[in-house]
Parts: C-alpha cells; structure tokens; sequence
C-alpha cells in the first residue's frame, strides 16, 4: 500500500456498467469494506447491450446484469447500489446526467470518490476504451467539482434535504497515467469471486482468474506488492 492510504467512513464508486468496478476496483473496494467504511456504487447504464448471444434479449440482460451486479457487490461487502437506468451505449454528459450524479453525491456524501479516467482514449495500446466509459468519468468529474460543492447548482436539491458536498480524494480507474498503487494481495480472492458472478459477461471461470491474477501482478511489477490495482488519484483541496 502506498503511503497516504484513505481510511473514508463513506466511499463511492461511479461506473458506466455493471462489473466495471470489478474490474477496475474491487480489491480497494473489498479492503474499505472490510475496515468498516460505507461503499455506495452507482451505476449509471442498464448493460443492456453487453452481449453477443443471438436469443439474448435487452430486457432479459438488464435484469440479469443487475442481479450479477448485486451478488458481486454483496462479496465486496457494498452497502448502497444505485442503478440509474441510462440506456448502454447511449450516454452523455447532460444536464440530466449531471443531476443524477450529483443528487447522489450529496446523498451519499463521499469523502473519496471512484471513477473512470475520461482522458484515456487507448489502453496499453490494446484496447480501445468505451464511450460510456469517458462521458462518464466526464460527467462525474463535472459533477465533483464544481457542482455538487456549490450551493446555487441544483438548489432545488436543497428541499429534499440534500446540502452541498465536496469530495476531496478521487481515484480515476483505468487510467494510462497510473500514480497511485493499492496492494490489493489480500483481497484479490475476493475481486474474482466478484468478477465471476458476472456470468453473462466474462466466460470461463478458471480463464478469468488466470488474467486477474496476471494483470494484478504486472500492475505490481514496479512496487514491493503480489498483486496490485492501480489509479490516477486526484487529491483536491479542502
């Protein structure tokens, strides 16, 4: 673990899709969990479009991917899941958007925050990032700072009782400009066992915890950790 490791009473993690924290980030996710903090995901699309099976339908996979969604989380020991619905594939950052986001935000009241880097457009040069992927990191971002901080952003927010609230600790996942490593060697059994209840979309079992553990190591490779996750963290002042 690198120095300055976050111990947050209340965490969050925004993604486009379900099994987009897995992952990217379940090895954080399952220590914070452990150590008693509040993990909220939201996730912002339905995956209704993540298959290539020919019977498979779009309302057939939404209910499906937010039942794998919540057995994965309940391995990581989430407490909060929050499903927005958006179609897949079809997001933006809109006022719309933005104002879920930040309700969310000032719901929850995340002190770190976890999302996708919107400025990787190629990573490691093998694979091509998902549009949802960036609007989203995107919007959360936008959402982060100034939105959800400033008072007269969505003030009507304020009668359901939601007050501004700034987050100060972001974690930007699947990221080409890594400067944060987590040592992840004690929760990596978990990240797969989570990654696994994701049936409709990562295949054969023992496939998939064969290339977790060997990305989990090269993300390793230039620290003194078995297995390691990896983020650009985004620290803003107080």
């Amino acid at each position: 673990m690198e120095n300055n490791f976050p111990q947050p009473k209340r965490a969050m993690v925004v993604t486009a899709h379900p099994d987009d924290t897995e992952f990217g980030a379940a090895g954080i996710v399952a220590l914070w969990a452990a150590q008693g903090t509040e993990v909220t995901y939201v996730i912002v699309t339905d995956g209704s479009k993540g298959s290539s099976d020919s019977s498979m339908t779009p309302e057939k996979l939404t209910k499906l991917r937010k039942n794998e969604q919540t057995a994965a989380a309940n391995i990581l020991g989430v407490k909060n899941i929050v499903f927005l619905g958006m179609p897949d594939g079809e997001v933006r950052n809109d006022y719309n958007l933005r104002e879920k986001v930040v309700r969310e935000i000032r719901k929850y009241k995340p002190e770190v925050l976890i999302t996708h880097d919107p400025t990787t457009r190629i990573f490691r040069n093998s694979y091509l990032n998902h549009t949802d992927h960036r609007v989203v990191g995107d919007t959360v971002l936008d959402a982060v700072f100034p939105l959800a901080r400033d008072r007269m952003n969505f003030s009507e927010h304020e009668a359901d009782g939601l007050e501004p609230h700034a987050v100060t600790d972001i974690f930007l996942m699947f990221t080409s400009e890594p400067n944060y490593w987590v040592d992840i060697s004690t929760t990596i059994d978990k990240k797969i066992k989570a990654l696994q209840k994701h049936e409709s979309q990562v295949g054969d079992p023992v496939k998939l915890s064969e290339r977790i553990l060997q990305r989990a190591a090269e993300r390793a490779e230039h620290v003194s950790f078995m297995y390691a996750e990896t983020f650009r963290r985004v620290r803003l002042p107080r």
